[in-house]
């Protein structure tokens, strides 16, 4: 299928002492650079690339000059010290220092027997600070929301076996939202691979399909090299997840580092988008002076491009539809803002999709999630489809006229073209379209209903909003919670909404808050829970305390898995099918308690059951120095909508009901 080669970076393997594999499919984008070898992040040094056409292995790399790159310290360094420059050292100080000259100050790491001597080397690291989570999986999005909240590459590290594949649903969920991610595994020594050793598993092999590129090192002197391939891999073109397998007897192995080992990504970066062409932008041009009910349909892969999408918008006065990963790319409050389209998207942004006469599609995939029954997903309209990666482009919908390029640059050249050609809101007389949507804004708000002086849970994300003054940064789990959190909370800007997407990855919110709130110090950073997903990662508490990070819990506690519960109401009668998350000997008690997890780590907590003590008690939170975890009791009853059934059209749509009516 047209995916299998999107995100293979390589068309050879790297060379005989470093297995690779790639593979692609997998959603959503968050743009990096289109530019192959610009700089990621400009506040980092990096080295520069020196890129090698051939496949054969290196010559043994010669010792490098006396001179050598010195870190200035951000932490007090540790009593141990590595070698001085131009000594042999072991392979994991080798690595923790390739990490440090691709500007890494921070991992996630959790130790185990193979990956021991990688934390000794982080030990005599001056620069990085290894944020110790109580589970692999947890390190894992941890590093997402670093990267989700800071546009920059997370590092988390795990042991062999086990340790390896507790980073699976992380690696997985980086893959399908497009998050630049590098995890580093331990592994058996090399006389081991293949016998079934105590904490073997072939990880490069398990993660295969849910990485964009990984490696197994077999030759401690690749190390540079492919650190630094790695990191420029998951960072261009349409990010994604990296991972470097290190054999222990690799890790103890010394040697004397050469950083100016070339890279092998001829074949990567000759397929990287190319500048769009003038007859490109000049056909989206003309198309959009044409229409008469155009609509922006916006996602994850805006991310980067917000101040050049806002012009655009500012010149033409098209409306703006978001997806689940585009929220915050242009402000949820502004006037030309439609909010989120979709399953549990608003219904005029749903309304003004279908209706539209030209469609443009920026930085999305299609997702079945936003378009329903495809073929009556934007039935009247042209199709003007840019996106970074040119497997997405026609593999779900046939777009009438589509650029792979990078949406920011595209954006510059269609905003220029538009000011050039002295195109505005008012020659291209939108406003009959603008009042159809006003209209339906007023007739479909999104609401929802109250349950006496119980806390309706979309109410506490308004209260939120209003008391954060929507500046937070959010992560959530999957289920209602999330849904709510995207509809009810006001995002004003990129990278503030942390959520898995394209996965679903129940326990995502409160690890990925972890590393939203190291990544962004000083930031007001809120896990917006479910007591379903919580409870998925509930041990990163003790992570929270140790590292007296300020993460605010909202949890929302239905005691049920609640999105299945809707589905359950919907389409199976109401009929429980080990839905209901208590204790069943004793309903009336809140089960399990919240609460005595917070306790057992040191953190703060209360609980709120009544509709008059919210405000106090979320303030209360927020005024709280360090952490807290709020228990805000919610009616189970309760569901998301507005709601297009799977695979259902905008005819389709529900919006009215919950648990309390019989279906």
């Amino acid at each position: 299928m047209a995916a299998a080669t999107s995100r293979a970076p390589f068309s050879t393997v790297s060379s005989s002492s470093s297995t690779s594999s790639s593979h692609s499919t997998f959603p959503n984008r968050i743009l990096r650079s289109t530019l192959p070898f610009s700089s990621i992040n400009k506040n980092h040094h990096h080295h520069s690339l020196k890129i090698s056409n051939s496949i054969s292995n290196n010559p043994k790399p010669q010792p490098p000059s006396a001179t050598t790159t010195t870190t200035t310290p951000t932490t007090a360094p540790s009593t141990a010290t590595r070698p001085p420059s131009g000594e042999p050292r072991k392979g994991a100080d080798i690595l923790v220092e390739a990490l440090e000259r691709e500007g890494v100050t921070t991992v996630f790491a959790y130790p185990g027997g193979a990956s021991m001597e990688i934390h000794q080397a982080l030990t005599r690291s001056p620069v990085i600070r290894n944020v110790l989570p109580r589970h692999e999986q947890g390190g894992a999005f941890a590093a997402e929301g670093y990267a989700r909240s800071s546009g920059l590459p997370g590092v988390c590290i795990a042991t062999s076996g086990p340790g390896a594949t507790n980073l699976v649903s992380g690696l997985a969920d980086a893959m399908m939202d497009s998050i630049p991610i590098v995890a580093v595994t331990g592994q058996v020594p090399r006389r081991m691979i293949g016998t079934d050793a105590f904490q073997e598993t072939p990880i490069v092999e398990v993660t295969r399909s849910i990485t964009k590129h990984n490696y197994l090192v077999l030759d401690v002197d690749e190390i540079p090299r492919i650190v630094k391939e790695a990191f420029f891999v998951a960072t261009t073109g349409r990010p994604g997840p990296v991972l470097i397998d290190v054999p222990k007897d690799v890790q103890q192995q010394l040697a004397v580092p050469n950083w100016d080992l070339p890279v092998r990504v001829a074949g990567y970066a000759s397929r990287m988008p190319k500048i769009p062409t003038l007859p490109e932008l000049e056909s989206v041009v003309r198309l959009v002076s044409e229409a008469k009910k155009p609509v922006l349909y916006v996602g994850g892969g805006c991310l980067n491009c917000s101040e050049e999408l806002r012009r655009f918008v500012e010149i033409t006065g098209i409306p703006v539809a978001s997806t689940l990963m585009g929220l915050g790319v242009y402000p949820v409050n502004g006037d030309d803002s439609l909010q989120m389209l979709g399953m549990h998207g608003t219904v005029y942004a749903n309304y003004a999709v279908d209706k539209s006469d030209l469609l443009l599609a920026f930085g999305v995939r299609f997702d079945d999630r936003v378009t329903g029954k495809l073929e009556a997903f934007a039935s009247r309209a042209k199709i003007v489809h840019i996106d970074i990666d040119s497997a997405e482009i026609g593999k779900n919908k046939i777009p009438h006229v589509s650029i792979c390029a990078d949406v920011k640059v595209a954006l510059e050249g269609i905003n220029g073209m538009l000011e050039e050609k002295g195109v505005n809101k008012k020659n291209l007389d939108l406003e009959d379209w603008r009042e159809e949507l006003r209209v339906q804004k007023q007739k479909f708000p999104l609401s929802y209903k109250t349950f006496g002086d119980l806390i309706s849970p979309q109410y506490a994300i308004q209260v939120l909003d209003e008391l954060t003054n929507g500046d937070a940064i959010i992560s959530t789990g999957v289920g209602q919670h999330q849904m709510w959190a995207a509809q009810f909370y006001k995002y004003k800007r990129p990278r503030q909404w942390l959520t898995s997407g394209g996965l679903g990855a129940m326990g995502f919110g409160l690890p990925a808050a972890i590393g939203a709130a190291v990544a962004n110090p000083g930031t007001v950073v809120v896990d917006i829970d479910g007591d379903g997903s919580f409870i998925m990662n509930v041990q990163e508490l003790a992570t929270i305390k140790v590292e007296n990070l300020p993460v605010k819990i909202m949890l929302l506690n239905n005691q049920h898995l609640g999105m299945v519960v809707q589905w359950e109401d919907r389409f199976y009668k109401s009929n429980r099918a080990h839905t209901y998350l208590g204790n069943p000997t004793n309903e009336a008690e809140i089960f399990p308690n919240m609460l005595k997890f917070a306790e057992g780590c040191g953190i703060p907590a209360a609980r709120v059951t009544k509709k008059e003590d919210l405000r106090a008690a979320i303030k209360k939170m927020l005024d709280t120095p360090g952490p807290y975890l709020l228990d805000v009791i919610v009616p189970h009853q309760e569901h998301v909508l507005p709601m297009i059934p799977s695979n259902g059209s905008f005819n389709d749509v529900i919006t009215e009901g919950d648990g309390r009516t019989k279906y």
